[in-house]
């Protein structure tokens, strides 16, 4: 009785603590010149995804025109890989380009797949929640301003499928072109969010390339706690304050095992994850290299 009491003091004290920290998150804080990533608060290099090189696997993994019969329907669950994979092909229609409205669409899964880790991973997700809002209210914002000054008698013409917010190359062209893009200080520009969902992204995918990892010497395989926390302080932590990469630790901690994720992909060993993640990994490494080129080509990977 006594041990299940302290258990469940435990989780309770574990999920105040998120409730406050996603409270005070949701305020403003500094993302750039923070202090480091060690514990109590010592300064780790920052690491810049100017100079983060994409990671593009080799010529003998699976791509995702090829053998999608990988990709099992997962019945009884919101995230569907077959689903993300399918919009994350179809963002890559254009060539040297991403379209945003299947683009938005992966995240819809991306974020079904966070959400499947459990309440506590919900201080991530939300987070992405409200970033794929902004850029969709944007769109819509300008459809309609759009469809005003047109005359044109149907709104579905613009947005996230002719207009400027269709694709990540048109989008950035416009925003600098009306001056809501800001390189000294905050805005609520498509570009700013939208960047911060590229890093995101590539949290993301470094912790899915982690669960293809063969074990150690000992045959022991890295937790998916270890895989986070690793992807995230190459591709989050930098741009985050003190108090944001303390709240991710008790996130790391309370993930589940390896096993579940292998669930949410619909396998059930390592061998047969191994193929599927490739698969999927190559597609967000396409769509992430030709993100991070458009911004890069604009110099907006450092937007405040």
């Amino acid at each position: 009785m006594i041990v299940r009491r302290t258990l469940v003091l435990r989780y309770l004290l574990l999920s105040a603590m998120l409730a406050v920290l996603l409270f005070l998150s949701s305020i403003w804080l500094p993302q750039e010149d923070v202090g480091g990533c060690g514990p109590a608060g010592h300064p780790c290099r920052r690491v810049s995804q100017k100079n983060h090189k994409p990671f593009f696997p080799p010529e003998k993994w699976t791509g995702p025109d090829v053998a999608p019969h990988l990709i099992k329907e997962c019945p009884g669950q919101t995230f569907q890989a077959s689903q993300l994979l399918m919009f994350l092909k179809a963002s890559l229609l254009d060539e040297d380009d991403v379209l945003m409205g299947p683009y938005l669409k992966s995240w819809d899964q991306l974020i079904s797949f966070m959400e499947a880790l459990g309440t506590v991973v919900g201080f991530f997700s939300q987070k992405v929640i409200e970033k794929v809002s902004l850029i969709r209210e944007l769109s819509l914002k300008h459809a309609a301003e759009t469809h005003r000054n047109s005359g044109l008698q149907t709104i579905a013409s613009f947005g996230l499928h002719t207009g400027v917010y269709r694709s990540v190359r048109s989008m950035v062209e416009a925003e600098l072109k009306a001056g809501v893009v800001n390189f000294s200080w905050r805005t609520d520009s498509g570009c700013r969010t939208l960047l911060r969902l590229h890093r995101s992204q590539l949290w993301l995918k470094l912790m899915l390339e982690g669960l293809t990892e063969p074990p150690d010497a000992e045959g022991r395989f890295k937790t998916p706690g270890e895989l986070c926390r690793h992807a995230y302080q190459v591709a989050l932590a930098p741009h985050h304050p003190w108090m944001l990469r303390q709240a991710a630790e008790l996130v790391f901690h309370a993930l589940p095992d390896r096993k579940y994720f292998l669930q949410l992909v619909c396998v059930q060993s390592q061998s047969e994850a191994v193929p599927v993640l490739r698969v999927i990994i190559h597609a967000l490494t396409l769509v992430h290299a030709r993100t991070q080129r458009v911004l890069e080509e604009h110099g907006m990977l450092e937007l405040p």
